[in-house]
């Protein structure tokens, strides 16, 4: 690797993963981003999970545990960045929920909706607020954000899907107020990635054998098959560099052509 990251020092909530046969979007951009020379914050609600991410990685990593659900969960994480370094160059969220009594606006339930919202927009906005001050005073700080292509594309689960596409445009409404203080505010929206949350959790909602539902999900894409996490992970490694140094703002589809799919 090149050291593109080399003296960055960055936050991943959302850096363990679930169990599967895959890697994970958190984990793939933990080990790409320590590979290039970032100091790393790897931050989970699963101590095992975020333990097992640290252990592949090749850099400097520190792991914190906490729960995004909890208000009091965004000043812990900027405490432990300004114990660690005095402050931060990066921050990934990439933490997202469905399923759990999402659907259709006519059968969601109120429970669902709220819990989807807490935490894939709420907790965002509450991160990204605790942490721009730290990301300002490094003059060149960068905040990525993984939203999802159901932001744009007709989803059975709304609370999911209103959740991502809120979370475009808090990237977008951030890149804007922030671009003065040279912060930075991107979104990566995936499509079809072979992740165990996508396979294995789908896998057991639906009773479909994981084989055969990588079969369907890869026919649906454009290009002929799904991405894999480490398309993901390279993207935000783009947008989290001095090499997007002017790119702010922008929604970035990593899809396999999903996306213009869709707007056909």
């Amino acid at each position: 690797m090149s050291g593109r990251l080399a003296g960055k020092r960055i936050a991943i909530l959302g850096a363990g993963q679930t169990r599967g046969d895959t890697e994970g979007n958190g984990r793939a951009m933990a080990r790409i981003f320590s590979l290039e020379g970032a100091d790393l914050l790897l931050v989970d609600r699963d101590e095992a999970a975020a333990r097992a991410t640290a252990d592949i990685c090749s850099g400097p990593n520190e792991i914190l545990v906490t729960d995004v659900a909890e208000e009091e969960a965004a000043d812990r994480i900027a405490e432990a960045a300004k114990a660690r370094w005095g402050g931060l160059d990066g921050l990934v969220y990439n933490i997202g929920i469905g399923g759990g009594g999402d659907g259709p606006a006519g059968k969601v339930s109120d429970d669902a909706w709220d819990r989807i919202m807490l935490i894939n927009l709420t907790a965002a906005r509450r991160t990204m607020g605790a942490l721009i001050p730290l990301l300002r005073d490094s003059g060149h700080g960068a905040i990525v954000a993984i939203s999802s292509l159901a932001s744009i594309a007709p989803s059975p689960m709304i609370s999911y899907s209103v959740s991502k596409a809120g979370m475009n445009r808090l990237v977008q409404s951030v890149a804007f107020h922030e671009a003065a203080h040279q912060v930075r505010c991107n979104a990566i929206t995936p499509g079809l990635i072979d992740t165990p949350m996508a396979i294995e959790g789908h896998s057991k909602a639906s009773g479909i054998d994981k084989d055969a539902l990588r079969k369907g999900r890869d026919r649906a894409v454009p290009m002929g098959h799904m991405g894999q996490a480490e398309d993901v992970a390279f993207a935000a490694l783009y947008l989290v560099s001095d090499e997007a140094k002017f790119v702010t703002g922008v929604i970035l589809p990593v899809d396999g052509g999903s996306s213009v799919k869709v707007a056909i």
